[in-house]
């Protein structure tokens, strides 16, 4: 039993056969995934994919790159979805630094916003990071964000950064760059992060892990993030299965 912590379902990559990308995870032991809206195009498809299945759950919330188009509307907006009995958590959020789309001030602001309404609604946070690791950790210790906890999604830092954030109450997610040969940070933190404090997850349809690198990316594949992660640990697949998922449920508060 695996559950693939972050998908994104409602992407244009999807359309043509979200069903059968959904059934080919099943069949590989998916049994559970959150599906991630970040803006007003892909939230409300999140909670239809979410509300049209069993163990389809959604997170909603404003994506940094968008940062500078968020209105004060679109926030009210996400509190009031944030009772939907299938949104289990607020994100993704955070900071990107990568893109320019959206100035930095303007990315903080709406990052600040966001934890705030964690707090307020009582909802864990998954947080979007490039290249603006300390920037991120600075606003989490600032606004006290360990109050409510969260998901350093698709982890990609170091093995001191991510002590830090699981002292503040955060989970770390690894994805498909685990499985890249040239990836040594990923690996070094599935080595030394305890089990405990794991998630898996895919991103789809971004970054296929090996060796569907470079293909798009499609829940299924949490499998082979889940197997690098068990070997890199000398422990089996069923355990890092089971306990990733139990990590996840108790996190997102799902009851089986």
């Amino acid at each position: 039993m695996l559950f693939d912590t972050h998908v994104h379902l409602n992407a244009e990559q999807f359309k043509e056969d979200r069903e059968e990308v959904i059934q080919r995870a099943k069949d590989e032991g998916v049994e559970y995934m959150v599906v991630v809206g970040f803006d007003r195009e892909t939230i409300p498809l999140a909670i239809e994919i979410a509300e049209s299945h069993n163990n389809i759950y959604a997170a909603v919330g404003w994506h940094p790159v968008d940062a500078i188009d968020m209105e004060d509307a679109d926030l009210d907006w996400i509190e009031e979805l944030t009772s939907h009995p299938k949104v289990v958590a607020l994100g993704e959020m955070g900071l990107d630094y990568h893109w320019d789309k959206s100035p930095e001030d303007a990315q903080k602001e709406v990052f600040r916003k966001q934890i705030q309404l964690a707090k307020k609604v009582n909802m864990p946070i998954i947080i979007h990071n490039r290249e603006a690791t300390q920037d991120i950790v600075d606003i989490l210790k600032e606004e006290q964000a360990e109050e409510v906890g969260g998901i350093m999604h698709c982890y990609s830092g170091s093995v001191e950064i991510a002590e830090e954030c699981v002292k503040m109450n955060f989970m770390i997610s690894l994805g498909g760059p685990v499985t890249f040969k040239n990836a040594k940070r990923p690996k070094e933190v599935a080595e030394a992060i305890d089990l405990d404090h794991l998630l898996v997850e895919t991103d789809c349809p971004f970054l296929a892990p090996h060796p569907n690198r470079g293909k798009r990316n499609e829940p299924a594949y949490v499998k082979l993030v889940a197997e690098q992660i068990a070997e890199l640990k000398g422990v089996s697949l069923e355990e890092v299965s089971e306990k990733t998922t139990r990590n996840a449920l108790k996190f997102f508060n799902i009851k089986e």
